[in-house]
């Protein structure tokens, strides 16, 4: 009998994922048994400490140190991860598959649209990014950190103004009907990886890797390679403000990356086009170009402020 053990974290999000990941898995073998196992975040765990301190604590990310450590013990075959939240390098041993086909890349405002917020509106986010793209637009907004769940950080619309989540998560839930406004791309550049899957295995697991290796998209996969090495090589991480959009088209990757001051008071960006067979490459030119521009002094300040 062969078996496939899935890990990934335990929202309803998290769970949705695997599903949509496992549902060509499961009718490509019928006979392939799979079973899912949760496993605790420290991010989960505690919502009320910065993400960066819950981090640090744990020696790694807040949303993906445990998983990878039951992969690297052999509790588990496959992490299915929200490709954002994990950090640019993978622990030795371990490798990402090209991820599925990336679901709506957009962040969302929910509650009502930005023009329509008054002024002094309180606009619930977790993420610095965000933050800090929103003051860059609207500086008399007052950004509150929330942490949790989609449905929990929804939930807080009760009190807030507005919320901003990402958009493939809403569509991923079936909450795409609560949207209020999807905030466009060019202004508002997303986590690198946002809206992609992070398919995890073990480097030495040929089983695996032969089961998932018509999972994968390549043009989503030279995409998100891009916007990671650019993130990477900027020293950057989730609690940083960059956001990162790339596109392919006719063999050609393009690549859009932004940084924002915490306070949404300075703004630099570039874009540069290349080979969408050298996405790492690309992601390293833009990266550079954002240095040009200072980026260290706004990530420096960043980091210093979370």
């Amino acid at each position: 009998m062969v078996e496939l053990v899935v890990g990934s974290r335990a929202s309803q999000l998290a769970r949705a994922q695997v599903r949509e990941f496992l549902a060509p898995v499961r009718e490509r073998y019928p006979d392939l048994v799979i079973r899912h196992r949760v496993i605790l975040e420290d991010g989960d765990l505690d919502r009320k400490a910065a993400l960066r301190e819950v981090s640090e604590r744990g020696g790694g990310s807040a949303f993906s140190t445990n998983q990878v450590a039951a992969l690297l013990n052999r509790e588990v075959d496959v992490i299915v991860h929200s490709l954002k939240d994990l950090p640019t390098e993978n622990p030795d041993g371990l490798i990402l598959l090209p991820p599925p086909p990336r679901e709506d890349v957009r962040d969302a405002l929910c509650g009502a649209p930005l023009a329509a917020l008054p002024t002094g509106a309180r606009v619930g986010t977790s993420a610095a990014r965000r933050i800090a793209q929103l003051l860059h637009r609207r500086p008399d907004l007052r950004p509150e950190r929330i942490r949790g769940n989609v449905p929990t950080r929804l939930a807080r619309l009760k009190t807030l103004d507005a919320v901003v989540v990402a958009a493939a998560g809403l569509r991923r839930l079936d909450r795409a009907g609560e949207i209020a406004e999807l905030l466009p791309v060019e202004l508002f550049p997303p986590s690198p990886g946002q809206g992609a899957l992070g398919i995890q295995v073990r480097e030495d697991h040929a089983l695996a890797r032969e089961l998932l290796d018509h999972t994968g998209d390549l043009t989503t996969d030279a995409e998100v390679r891009a916007e990671r090495a650019m993130l990477a090589e900027l020293h950057g991480g989730c609690s940083v403000p960059v956001g990162a959009f790339a596109t392919t088209a006719d063999g050609v990757l393009t690549l859009h990356g932004q940084v924002t001051s915490v306070d949404g008071t300075h703004q630099i960006e570039a874009r540069l086009s290349g080979p969408a067979a050298a996405p790492e490459k690309l992601g390293v030119s833009v990266a550079g170009l954002l240095l040009d521009q200072h980026a260290d002094r706004i990530l420096a300040q960043a980091r210093a402020h979370v």
